[in-house]
């Protein structure tokens, strides 16, 4: 078989695999409608415990699950308030005052682009949850007052604050204050504390995720996007806490630290605590019943003097992995996209692309620019590969006759067509070469089209609406179809009959997995498609036209 032919073979075999696992994926039963209920009865029932040192007095801590004593009754009638900006709709449970709702205005939905799309979610128990660890001190449990039930950021205000006040014991105070900015997907959450008591005071404040392991709604189906949590130190880097691995305890994170930030991740967004650098902080991340997970961290409040106040504040980022904001929010944060293990391919193709787009504006024409550059970068490697092609083709017939020859004598032939390729100067690995080269361009851009926000629900032209989903109605996969079998025409025909017929059912073999594609992966092999042929074509031409290779 070809080389050429054998490498498409393969990553043909490769995409098999993948839509095998996306089919195995599918067939996991759904979770029961007791199970959901179950992870709400149960979401939030732990209080983490500290281990940060701090130069504060000793405070006797609550073990995990262990009532507050001067926390208000559990079974309160449920309230919210609600907060509206340019960027969010945030729903906010005066129980514990966490954010259980947050639609995003900007960002519309994975399934219904009418909609906005909702980060935070009841549906996945998906909540931003913080509070104080100390005695009698406001938790996630604790309800809130608060002054109005609907905040909204008006005309001319950049900031918009939301207080929340609880009581505490023996004459402290807690209040504990978002700040919402305009244009901004940051979040600042701060607790605030007023020891009215004679006493010195020390606490901890820790900030937390809560999520259960059911990826979003609309993942795509070639491959598993992953969805879990994720750490980042100046030490350790970029490291995944799947839920597999949190299940089983099997994930190795550094526990303290006095930088980084820990975050929960899906396909396209990001939810992120970001404590200010220099900053003593503890990281946890745990499994909790019925399929529920918490990731959090932990920072100390230096002790209190009686009649003053002490404070902690860490900035929430909620929204799109757009890479150039998340670069300036934080070290490390956008690494949160993840091209795989082609990223040293894939990030620059993503600047080219990002860079082509500020041009013209236009994705898709940015994908075919992309693809005519990196063309002509090649362009030498593929008309050298071409020239090999053409001149096997023309000593097709000659290795037909060598086949008719020498029969079933395997060695006798190998040595006889080895003798013609170096008599002819023809290279047979030769035609295999621009495809070695777009296999990583490939798959680096699918990653690039799979993983890039910016590229969510970004149109073409006509029936291409969204460059990161399949085509439509299939027109691109179609003509990409078509192309691979005009180029089938152009390359030299096997000697032996059933590699041909092989080589003449490859195009629509290999065509089929192009259906379940992003357009705009289609879009740029069609286009790479349609320049080779132009190339190849013309290769062909010349050499036929010159001097035939010598007949011995």
């Amino acid at each position: 078989m070809d080389t050429q032919r054998l490498i498409l073979f393969f990553v043909f075999s490769f995409s098999l695999l993948l839509l095998w696992d996306a089919w195995q994926k599918d067939q996991r039963p759904p979770v029961s409608a007791s199970a959901q209920s179950a992870k709400h009865a149960t979401a939030g029932a732990t209080v983490p415990s500290p281990s940060v040192p701090t130069q504060a007095a000793p405070v006797v801590q609550p073990k995990p699950g262990e009532a507050i004593p001067s926390t208000p009754a559990g079974n309160a009638k449920q309230e919210k308030l609600t907060v509206r900006t340019d960027d969010f709709v945030a729903d906010i449970d005066l129980r514990g005052g966490d954010i259980v709702r947050l639609e995003l205005l900007k960002q519309k939905d994975t399934l219904d682009d009418k909609a906005n799309f909702v980060l935070f979610s009841p549906a996945h128990r998906y909540t931003a949850q913080s509070g104080l660890i100390g005695p009698g001190l406001p938790t996630h449990k604790t309800v809130y007052q608060a002054e109005a039930r609907e905040y909204v950021l008006t005309p001319g205000e950049e900031n918009l604050k939301v207080r929340l006040e609880a009581p505490g014991p023996n004459g402290v105070k807690t209040v504990k204050t978002l700040t919402f900015h305009r244009a901004s997907y940051v979040i600042d959450v701060g607790h605030e504390i007023f020891n009215g008591s004679d006493a010195p005071l020390a606490a901890h404040a820790y900030f937390q995720f809560l999520r259960d392991d059911t990826p979003p709604a609309g993942d795509p189906k070639m491959v598993n996007t992953y969805t879990g949590a994720a750490i980042f130190t100046e030490q350790e880097k970029f490291e995944k806490l799947s839920f597999g691995d949190l299940e089983k305890g099997k994930a190795s994170f550094p526990k303290s630290a006095n930088n980084g930030w820990i975050a929960m991740l899906q396909h396209y967004f990001v939810s992120a605590w970001l404590p200010k650098e220099g900053s003593p902080r503890e990281y946890y991340a745990k499994p909790l019943p019925d399929k529920l997970y918490s990731v959090g961290v932990i920072l100390p409040v230096s002790a209190i003097a009686p009649n003053a106040s002490g404070s902690v504040s860490v900035s929430l980022y909620a929204g799109p992995q757009e890479q150039a904001a998340l670069k300036d929010i934080a070290p490390g944060l956008d690494l949160t996209v993840d091209y795989g293990w082609l990223t040293v391919i894939a990030a620059p193709i993503f600047w080219m692309l990002q860079f082509l787009h500020k041009w013209v504006g236009n994705w898709g024409v940015s994908i075919i620019l992309l693809t005519v550059m990196i063309k002509a970068v090649f362009f030498p490697l593929s008309a050298a590969s071409y020239k090999s092609m053409a001149k096997m083709k023309l000593v097709t017939p000659r290795m037909t006759k060598l086949r008719e020859q020498y029969g079933s004598d395997r060695a006798r032939l190998n040595q006889a067509m080895m003798e013609l390729y170096k008599t002819e100067k023809i290279n047979p690995l030769g035609g295999c070469l621009p495809i070695l080269v777009q296999i990583p361009v490939f798959i680096s851009l699918y990653w690039v089209l799979l993983a890039s926000v910016e590229l969510r629900h970004a149109p073409f032209y006509m029936w291409i609406h969204d460059l990161s989903v399949q085509d439509p109605y299939y027109v691109l996969p179609l003509l990409m179809m078509g192309s691979m079998v005009i180029q089938t025409k152009l390359n030299p025909v096997p000697p032996d009959p059933v590699q041909a017929k092989v080589m003449m059912i490859m195009p629509f073999a290999f065509g089929v997995m192009f259906f379940f594609f992003p357009a705009g992966l289609v879009l740029y092999w069609l286009v790479n498609n349609i320049l080779s042929i132009a190339q190849q074509w013309q290769i062909t031409r010349m050499i036929g036209d010159g001097k035939a290779p010598a007949r011995r």
